[in-house]
């Protein structure tokens, strides 16, 4: 069975280019142009290699590799950089990354080091050969973060024991922030995600959304839930 291989890149020709190398040489490949995607696609199908850009607009490869690692996900993560300084190489390793590339790169190289990141995770059997895999877990159906459950399947959400009453755009706001929770997502990041493209610095579209979802999220003398970040966007977090 081939092993599958999601990539995160921002930069649309090294992400096709790569996407092809990858396919090419065997891989099964989950593309995707951003950290929130990047995510989402991480706890929909879990792959067997993550291959990350660090800079990426609204959450960027080292935010998904603090995620995922904190979620317990210890699938291994190669990271693609273009900053070349020792301290830059550090904070990818203490994000959680297992090893990185820096662009330039030759293709051949991230194949050496899939491979070399593979043969590190998969279990030995007797006599040095592979053992059969083990089944992979069903993925977990709900979603939780900050006192929220989600039922993505559903289209279900409870604050505490409380279902709440959404609207398709207000259940899918609130699923991006659930998975991202702790996390800062920009305005853009957020239309594009949920809209598919940015009204633009002067709309109050997202934040009529926000108005409506706070509204029906809040409760007397419990924690607000969504915050905003003044000039930056909006995060869930439970204070």
């Amino acid at each position: 069975m081939s092993q599958t291989v999601l990539l995160a890149e921002d930069d649309r020709a090294i992400r096709n280019a790569l996407e092809r190398a990858l396919t090419l040489e065997g891989y099964q490949v989950m593309a995707v142009a951003d950290g929130v995607e990047a995510l989402a696609q991480a706890h929909r199908n879990r792959p067997d290699v993550l291959v990350l850009d660090v800079m990426m607009p609204g959450i960027d490869g080292l935010q998904v590799c603090r995620v995922l690692r904190a979620e317990g996900d210890r699938t291994p993560i190669l990271m693609l950089t273009a900053l070349v300084e020792t301290a830059d190489r550090i904070a990818g390793l203490d994000a959680g990354a297992d090893d990185y590339v820096v662009k330039p790169f030759d293709v051949e190289e991230v194949f050496a080091r899939l491979r070399a990141l593979l043969r590190r995770t998969s279990p030995v059997g007797v006599g040095g050969g592979p053992v059969a895999e083990a089944p992979r877990p069903v993925p977990e159906r709900f979603i939780e973060a900050a006192g929220i459950r989600m039922d993505p399947q559903a289209r279900r959400a409870w604050r505490g024991a409380r279902e709440l009453e959404l609207t398709r755009t207000e259940f899918e706001l609130l699923e991006l922030l659930v998975r991202n929770a702790g996390i800062v997502l920009d305005h853009s990041t957020i239309y594009d995600r949920i809209w598919g493209y940015d009204f633009g610095p002067g709309s109050k579209n997202l934040a009529v959304y926000v108005g409506y979802l706070r509204r029906k999220l809040d409760e007397p003398d419990a924690p607000q839930l969504i915050h905003t970040v003044r000039g930056v966007g909006y995060v869930l977090r439970e204070d």
